[in-house]
């Protein structure tokens, strides 16, 4: 019993996609009962899903996105020296204060993200991107000129409080991307997320120490002496305050205000996100990808440098390397070059249930290889290990293909900071506590030869089993061509202001996809 109207062919109405940016805000039904609306798209809305990507804005978001991973993993290879020459603790105690240290960042992380996703949905994307990246770059260009224990946890917590970078990054890049066009653009972020953690490394392991380094050059210079890691956390400051400016100068604010909504209209709360259709499997998921991702991070290093007599690979360093090289390398080419054409013709979903069916099998491929090393079966395992190593890095599609389903489950556009803060402290959360604990379920496999030391690849291939069966109650995404939502009389009432208007939120789901529901 709701009455239609036409809509003019130039009007922004209830079949136009919420990213598009608009200066009119869409006509919202304020009627009693739930209204289903199943109507094709109309010209202006093909033409909008149609667009470009509008490439200079992509480029400097997967640029920002650097600094997160930069300055996370920038200390990883001078850490434990650094915690041993300044922090006056001793050499037996330096594990645990390292761990401390990198659990402190994430467990900040873990309480400030919902904060920022917050402050970005209320405030807007740009404002709180350059506030967390000033506040970024502070932190973590201070934290080399640490004297002691305290002040280097004091300086990373405070790196890890300004968060906001990464949840943001993530919002405004849905933003500008379309349906057909967000495969492609969060391969982009993937990749430069994977950059990011190749980098960092790097420039805090050749830029550390100088003077011991280069003594003809540093040898005598004080700031270098009484210093040894200030220069790579100003290096790493300078990445801040160049992706600052690049923020300043280049964004374009991507959370439209709607110009018919009343001032007071407030984004929808935490729980009512929590609440949405879809978004708990989803973010149930999410957590799963992250755990059998750090899981398997944390514990590869060690297996590929044990010796096969206790269930490694018995690799050297200069091999690791490698094997670390021909995962990051092949990563790179599944997520930009094979995941967009899959995405696009199966669709996220079942994307990420595929990823998902392969991290068993490729965990249970280790102890395969192990077996060939052990019986002698040298040149096989030569011949199929960094083939298989390759091939196994598929699953790296699963990052960016959550992180699609995550944007098809938000209930509005003005939820994605408030939806991917949610995500990212479940990440963090899980960040805090894998390493260790999985490091410490693969020693124990170890050390008793417990399935021949390969109790750690049970568990994880268990893991994998369980996330796939999840992904089966992942959302389905919205049908083709049909644009509309059931919208009930509380939610409806939330967002019609008082002359009858409404900013035509929680229409749609988050990648401008709808969800057409059966009448009752």
């Amino acid at each position: 019993m709701s009455p239609t109207t036409s809509p003019k062919p130039s009007a922004v109405n209830e079949i136009t996609p919420l990213l598009a940016a608009s200066s009119s805000g869409p006509t919202a039904q304020a009627n009693e009962g739930p209204i289903v609306d199943e109507t094709p798209q109309d010209e202006s809305s093909q033409q909008d899903e149609d667009r470009p990507l509008p490439m200079d804005q992509i480029l400097t978001l997967c640029y920002i996105r650097l600094i997160e991973p930069i300055s996370y993993f920038s200390i990883f290879p001078y850490i434990n020296k650094m915690i041993f020459e300044t922090g006056g603790i001793e050499e037996e105690d330096v594990g645990f204060y390292s761990g401390l240290i990198e659990s402190l960042f994430s467990c900040t992380q873990m309480c400030v993200m919902i904060f920022w996703g917050r402050a970005a949905d209320r405030w807007g994307r740009k404002p709180t991107l350059i506030v967390s990246l000033i506040g970024a770059t502070i932190a973590c260009s201070l934290f080399g000129f640490s004297q002691n224990i305290w002040q280097m946890v004091v300086f990373r917590c405070c790196a890890g409080a300004f968060a906001g970078t990464i949840v943001t990054v993530r919002a405004m890049i849905t933003e500008n991307s379309t349906p057909k066009t967000q495969a492609r653009a969060f391969s982009l972020f993937a990749f430069s997320g994977n950059l990011g953690i190749m980098l960092g490394p790097l420039i805090g392991g050749s830029l550390e120490h100088l003077d011991t380094k280069f003594p003809d050059t540093f040898g005598h210079n004080k700031f270098m002496i009484n210093y040894p890691y200030a220069v790579p956390t100003l290096i790493t400051g300078a990445f801040g305050i160049s992706a600052t400016l690049f923020g300043v100068f280049m964004l374009k604010e991507t959370l439209v205000k709607k110009s018919g909504s009343s001032s007071d209209t407030q984004p929808m709360s935490t729980m009512e996100i929590l609440r949405s259709p879809g978004v708990p499997q989803v973010l149930l998921v999410f957590g799963w990808v992250a755990l059998n991702a750090l899981g398997y991070t944390a514990v590869v290093p060690i297996f590929w440098f044990e010796p096969p007599t206790l269930g490694g690979f018995g690799l050297s360093p200069v091999w690791i390397s490698i094997f670390l090289a021909i995962s990051g390398a092949s990563q790179a080419i599944w997520i930009l070059f094979v995941f967009p054409p899959l995405q696009t013709r199966y669709g996220s979903k079942k994307v990420m249930f595929y990823c998902a069916c392969l991290f068993p099998v490729t965990y249970a491929l280790a102890p395969v290889f192990n077996t060939f090393l052990r019986r002698g079966w040298v040149a096989a395992f030569w011949a199929t290990a960094p083939a298989a190593q390759a091939l196994g890095s598929c699953v790296s599609m699963a990052f960016t293909a959550i992180q699609l389903c995550l944007n098809a489950a938000s209930p509005s556009p003005t939820a994605f900071g408030t939806l991917n803060a949610l995500a990212l402290t479940l990440n963090s959360a899980i960040r805090a506590f894998t390493p260790g604990l999985f490091a410490s379920v693969y020693a124990t496999g170890v050390k008793h030869q417990i399935l021949g030391g390969h109790l750690i690849w049970l568990i994880l291939a268990m893991s994998g089993v369980g996330m796939a069966a999840a992904c089966l109650w992942l959302p389905d995404e919205g049908a083709p061509g049909v644009r509309g939502k059931v919208v009930d009389r509380e939610e409806r009432g939330r967002l019609v202001n008082g002359d009858g208007s409404g900013s035509g939120y929680g229409a749609t789901n988050g990648n401008g996809n709808a969800e057409a529901e059966p009448r009752d």
